[in-house]
């Protein structure tokens, strides 16, 4: 099966959409145009980028190179969790409780997957273990920005309640249990939903790359099985790690409140 090349000019002319869109937008008055216009530039730019980067890694295929990308990769995704929060924790905990919850999550999977499953020869061939430890960074990164925030939103919220349930006797772990469970149940739904539905409303991503490429669609089916699998597992894993690790944060070794941790996202960035 010959694989259909795309010229830039066609690229182009799917880029006119999102520029007839954004001028909806501004004429719609919602704000958004130039946020549109930019993360589609920054889309185009960083895609291209990766693709000049991942050609040479692949040639090179040395484990210290894939070892940087991963790294790179790991940090950009840390600050991203970071930044997607309305109460962050003040100082390194803001940024590294969702840094290193997916450094144990989708690192300790992805090598499983690629190890104990896909079986790559080596087992860091870069062919394999960059789009694998990308998927999963890139779903983790999600799940675990949605649970912490929903975490530190409840407790700002749910404040009043806590103090009550402290005075009461709970500890701080108790007092905040069914905030936590919360937090866990939003940053996996995505993932539960985007599996329910896989096959029937979705093709997902790689097995429509894989099809589009000229795979047979069962060979495409399995490799997205086995993705979806290993995400699942990445998400729920790096999420029970974060949340845990945030809601330690909100009490002091007297198991008394401390919001005082939290920094006001909204009126730091004004």
């Amino acid at each position: 099966m010959n694989i259909i090349e795309l010229e830039v000019w066609e690229i182009c002319l799917a880029g006119a959409l999102v520029v007839a869109l954004a001028a909806s937008t501004f004429l719609a008055r919602l704000g958004i145009a130039s946020s549109l216009l930019v993360s589609a530039f920054r889309m185009v730019l960083q895609l291209s980028l990766i693709g000049l980067v991942l050609r040479e890694l692949f040639a090179a295929s040395q484990p210290w190179l894939v070892g940087v990308i991963a790294l790179v990769m790991l940090l950009v995704a840390g600050r991203e969790v970071s930044a997607r929060q309305k109460y962050r924790l003040r100082g390194i905990w803001g940024y590294g409780i969702g840094t290193s919850a997916m450094f144990v999550s989708s690192f300790a999977v992805s090598i499983f997957g690629l190890a104990a499953v896909i079986r790559a020869d080596p087992w860091w061939d870069p062919r394999y273990a960059i789009p694998v430890l990308g998927m999963l960074l890139g779903n983790t990164m999600t799940a675990v920005a949605l649970s912490i925030d929903r975490l530190t939103v409840s407790a700002w919220q749910g404040r009043e309640v806590i103090e009550a349930r402290l005075m009461l006797g709970e500890t701080g772990r108790e007092a905040v249990s069914d905030l936590v469970r919360e937090a866990l149940r939003s940053g996996l739904m995505p993932v539960i939903n985007s599996m329910a539905v896989a096959g029937l409303v979705s093709l997902p991503g790689m097995m429509t790359g894989q099809i589009l490429a000229g795979n047979p669609p069962d060979d495409a089916v399995r490799y997205q099985i086995l993705i979806w699998l290993l995400i699942a597992a990445g998400c729920g894993f790096g999420m029970l790690i974060a949340v845990r690790m945030a809601a330690g944060r909100l009490f002091d070794e007297r198991d008394r409140l401390r919001l005082d941790r939290l920094t006001d996202a909204g009126r730091s960035s004004r």
